[in-house]
């Protein structure tokens, strides 16, 4: 039995998540009580097949939920289910401006200070982020594009392997991503940010790839980054690793970054790989 324990920060999409998982025929249950998880999985256990995936939504809305929550974790291990933790989260101004356009209230905030109840959530969370086996930043995404990452995470896959390639974009001047394996700075490509026409544009326009990718150089990084990972991901399948984040960057985020990842997420995906793709700063100035 697959068992997908869905968490997060309050606001940064777990209701969505768990209407994708409902989707994906998972047994959803939401604002399940942490004490209550042992039990119910072993209803679920004993189903004789009827249940086969199950989804459970948690919130943690208190010091007590937490502790519940761990207890209930750490039994599941010692009984041998095996379980993923997906964590969801997203940039606290972003979550505050989610709360005031549904006008919702906080679980840990007062009604005219939200931050505060935020910022004290991602405290109480912090080690329970640590456990996750799937985390996802939702702070740029739309609900489509949040639906295809979970689509791709949970799938039942193509029997490729497990391997999950996230291909990321991001900006320099954003600073790098933390959680990435390999890192390829595009910033010696032909820069559409000098071009007024292509400017407010990003790598998603197909002029500014073009103009990207009229280059030699930039024809042969393509090709030399296309061999790399046709190298590379087969030794790390062979390593066991499940998930692998490579990330693109260039000064903004916008357009050269954006192109390469586009390229290198269409050519891994023709190779029959689980693929996600995020562009990080293509959103900011």
């Amino acid at each position: 039995m697959k068992i997908v324990i869905v968490t997060g920060l309050s606001g940064s999409g777990k209701s969505e998540a768990m209407k994708v998982m409902e989707d994906m025929d998972f047994y959803c249950v939401d604002n399940l009580p942490p004490a209550l998880i042992p039990k119910f999985v072993e209803v679920c256990s004993q189903s004789q097949g009827m249940i086969e995936k199950v989804a459970l939504g948690i919130d943690i809305r208190g010091y007590q939920f937490f502790k519940d929550l761990d207890i209930s974790l750490k039994y599941m291990e010692k009984q041998e289910y095996k379980f993923d933790i997906l964590f969801l989260e997203a940039d606290s101004n972003v979550l505050v401006r989610r709360y005031k356009m549904t006008r919702r209230k906080h679980p840990l905030s007062s009604e005219d200070n939200i931050l505060p109840g935020i910022e004290k959530e991602k405290d109480m969370l912090k080690l329970l982020r640590k456990e996750a086996d799937h985390i996802i930043d939702t702070t740029n995404m739309s609900p489509r594009e949040l639906k295809d990452e979970i689509i791709n995470l949970y799938n039942e896959g193509n029997g490729k392997s497990n391997l999950i390639i996230s291909v990321m974009s991001f900006g320099f001047k954003h600073g790098i991503p933390l959680d990435a394996d390999l890192v390829f700075d595009v910033r010696f490509m032909p820069n559409p940010y000098y071009i007024p026409e292509l400017k407010e544009k990003t790598g998603d326009d197909i002029e500014v790839r073009d103009y990207v990718m009229n280059s030699n150089e930039s024809q042969e990084f393509k090709e030399k980054l296309e061999d790399m990972v046709d190298f590379l991901v087969p030794n790390y399948i062979k390593e066991g690793k499940n998930h692998i984040v490579i990330a693109i960057g260039c000064t903004g985020g916008r357009h050269r970054s954006v192109t390469i990842t586009n390229l290198l997420y269409d050519y891994l995906k023709s190779k029959g790989y689980r693929v996600l793709k995020k562009h990080r700063d293509y959103t900011l100035k």
